[in-house]
């Protein structure tokens, strides 16, 4: 009798993590699912899945890593940030991914899901693109078995995307915005967490690069009409020219915490966000893509309270 998978799954605490985590729990009965984290109150959501294993780890730290890996049938990588400096997305992006290939390929882990993104390329725009193709190249080159998806802008529940937008449109009555005009596919995180199931649970993927892309193409200003529709709070938005975006995207850099929209940010949305068909899509994985209006349950104005 074969025994259950143990599955490693870095940036198994975050958005899509979550979401890859329960959908293995689902379909993958008895499988170990190992979730490395640098704080367990940081796994709180995850831990009480069964199987869900959170272990404190530092995935950047190469002496961690054998332990963690070792037994292991398949790794999931996940971890990625989208503000930073160059040497930030370097060190995330690529960095990270060749240590985790060594360590992999030491541990004889047989198989590889790495999400990556839409519209990467070595000659991209932007940092976050360019170093996400490097770490693609990195995994293609290590000589694992590995997968690569691409999503374009995820969406869900619990996403930062649509839900700071929907708090940004309920505050102002006008939107001034960069790269209004860019364009999307937006992906549901329950389509890319079946994508990763999916990718798993298939040796003939073992090569293969997938674009992870919902039902339609939307232009950034069409996304927010519809999270404002969704939301009960429509309201215009202004197309900044991309002068302006670089400098709306510095002032949000002052903040603090994550911005809402970095200089990088806005240097990426010059590339389409779509797929190309260059590349299989969700359907060759069988999951038919879930649309933007599936939140609409989730942004629909609240009934007043009424007292009898």
């Amino acid at each position: 009798m074969h025994r259950p998978p143990r599955i490693v799954i870095t940036g198994g605490t975050g958005f899509v993590g979550r979401a890859v985590c329960e959908r293995l729990v689902a379909q993958c009965p008895g499988a170990a699912l190992v979730v490395p984290t640098r704080r367990l109150d940081a796994a709180q959501r995850i831990r009480t899945l069964p199987g869900v294993e959170p272990v404190v780890a530092d995935v950047f730290d190469p002496a961690q890593l054998a332990p963690l890996l070792a037994g292991a049938d398949a790794l999931v990588h996940l971890v990625a940030i989208l503000h930073g400096s160059a040497a930030d997305f370097d060190r995330a992006h690529v960095q990270l991914p060749r240590t985790l290939a060594s360590a992999a390929k030491a541990a004889g882990v047989g198989r590889v899901v790495h999400v990556s993104a839409l519209g990467v390329a070595a000659d991209a725009p932007s940092a976050y693109l360019r170093s996400k193709a490097a770490g693609e190249a990195v995994w293609q080159a290590s000589g694992l078995a590995v997968t690569v998806l691409r999503p374009s802008v995820i969406f869900g529940r619990d996403d930062r995307f649509t839900n700071l937008f929907a708090q940004l449109l309920a505050l102002f009555p006008v939107l001034p915005l960069a790269g209004a005009d860019a364009r999307f596919q937006p992906v549901a995180v329950g389509d890319v967490a079946q994508a990763v199931v999916t990718a798993l649970q298939r040796d003939d993927l073992a090569g293969a690069t997938i674009d992870c892309a919902g039902p339609e193409v939307l232009t950034l200003r069409q996304i927010i009409a519809r999270i404002g529709q969704m939301s009960g709070h429509p309201r215009p938005v202004i197309g900044l020219p991309e002068a302006a975006g670089l400098a709306q995207a510095a002032l949000m850099g002052l903040l603090p915490g994550a911005p809402l929209m970095s200089r990088d940010n806005v240097l990426s949305m010059r590339v389409p966000n779509v797929a190309g068909g260059r590349h299989p899509g969700l359907a060759a994985l069988g999951i038919t893509p879930t649309g933007l209006d599936s939140l609409a349950t989730h942004f629909a104005p609240k009934p007043a309270y009424r007292a009898w």
